[in-house]
């Protein structure tokens, strides 16, 4: 794992190879999810079965059969053991009290004029939302992309999921029942992100796609924006870890948080900041002793070799520089007072205060949402949220005595802008 310092003659140019990072640029990938959407807008049901079966290895043969019942997902959780069953309750609970606090109501207010003006908040039609698929796939996902748009008042949510060789995830499926999903589709890659853009005979288009998936579905994402809406184009995961070789510290827990992101893949991304040349050394040796016990050591250890690094910052001000221009998607804080730091962070998805707040809950039942901007889009990026499936119209209402000022001005910089049509039309109501 590499280790770089500010004090190093090259730092700048270092973090920004450490941190460059392309999603979806490969022109091979961009051509083939292309020709995958085309297909699928073109043929329809029958070439999503058709990939389905390909590549997938489904065993269906039907459109019918790639589409779960409301009882089979009922079933599934039903048949959770009891301590599963709780967590995930606890958890769906957790992440639906939280975003009923985002909910945007309608307004409306009265100028000075006697005009009324306001913003109108309406909820999407349908979404669609993306869970990665398989045996290790995440009901988590589940929950952070259904139950925001059923906060939101989404009429319906239509899922995908990849079930490889048929085998799904009941966890996934549980969770499905809990968030109140309306239709679940087995299918998955490209071809799923199409169906759900552009609509099949059995799969209805939707009006926003959400959710994480593999490059395959980012670039079909990034492909389709326009015919629909998405949440973000998302990139591997990241950790940034933050910390001053406080007296309370401990090396262990600092390196776990590490691993727990750069265990997700070969290319998430794990950085540790200091201003303690000590600590750093610490956290390093307690990385290589959890790596020789963890089931994912392998992908661990590529991720940490490929995009990790431990990083000594002279002081809080330069460890504050650093976490900006990273702009992570998660930001542990594991100092004693995290609230000092707080108005110094401009860039982060989610920031996790203290040595007990771990990202880990965060992706769990903490409540607020685990979808993040990612590759530094946090710059200008929020975390999903049920503002993600609200849309605004605006309100005006003129009064008959409080258009004529208004109409004036609009006539006046009308002909400034040379059309002719937009000061006649606003004449009118003032002459």
């Amino acid at each position: 794992m590499r280790q770089l310092s500010t004090q190093d003659a090259d730092f700048d140019s270092q973090l920004t190879q450490l941190l460059a990072f392309e999603t979806v640029n490969d022109a091979d990938l961009l051509k083939t999810v292309d020709r995958i959407i085309a297909q699928v807008r073109h043929d329809g049901d029958s070439v999503v079965l058709a990939l389905t079966q390909q590549f997938d290895q489904h065993p269906a043969t039907t459109m019918q059969e790639l589409e779960l019942s409301k009882e089979a997902l009922a079933d599934a959780f039903a048949n959770l053991d009891n301590e599963v069953k709780t967590a995930l309750t606890t958890a769906a609970n957790r992440v639906q009290t939280f975003h009923e606090r985002q909910i945007q109501e309608t307004w409306q207010y009265e100028d000075e004029l006697g005009n009324r003006l306001g913003q109108k908040v309406t909820p999407l039609d349908r979404v669609g939302i993306y869970v990665p698929g398989g045996l290790a796939s995440y009901p988590s996902s589940v929950l952070m992309n259904a139950i925001p748009a059923k906060v939101a008042g989404v009429n319906e949510v239509i899922m995908v999921v990849p079930a490889p060789k048929g085998v799904l995830n009941p966890l996934v499926l549980a969770a499905a029942h809990l968030a109140q999903v309306d239709r679940v589709f087995t299918i998955g890659g490209a071809q799923a992100v199409a169906a759900l853009a552009y609509g099949t005979e059995t799969i209805p288009a939707v009006d926003k796609i959400t959710g994480p998936g593999n490059k395959y579905v980012a670039a079909a994402k990034r492909a389709v924006f326009g015919q629909v809406g998405i949440d973000m184009i998302a990139g591997p995961s990241e950790v940034l870890v933050y910390a001053e070789g406080e007296a309370q510290d401990r090396a262990d827990w600092l390196a776990m948080d590490l691993l727990s992101q750069a265990e997700h893949d070969r290319i998430a991304q794990a950085i540790f900041v200091t201003t303690s040349s000590e600590q750093l050394d610490a956290v390093a040796v307690e990385i290589e002793k959890a790596l020789a016990e963890l089931p994912k050591a392998d992908i661990a250890r590529d991720s940490l070799q490929n995009r990790g690094a431990l990083i000594l910052v002279k002081d809080r001000s330069e460890g504050m520089a650093v976490i900006n221009r990273v702009a992570p998607e998660h930001l542990e804080l594991s100092v004693d007072d995290p609230d000092a730091l707080l108005n110094d962070i401009r860039h982060a998805g989610a920031i996790f205060m203290g040595r007990h707040t771990p990202e880990a809950i965060g992706d769990y039942c903490a409540g607020p949402n685990h979808v993040l901007p990612t590759s530094g889009t946090a710059r200008f990026s929020s975390p999903l949220g049920v503002y993600d499936f609200q849309k605004k119209s605006s309100i005006i209402y003129c009064s008959e005595t409080g258009s004529k000022p208004l109409a004036e001005t609009a006539d006046i910089l009308a002909q400034r802008e040379d059309l002719e049509a937009h000061a006649r039309s606003a004449r009118y109501r003032y002459q």
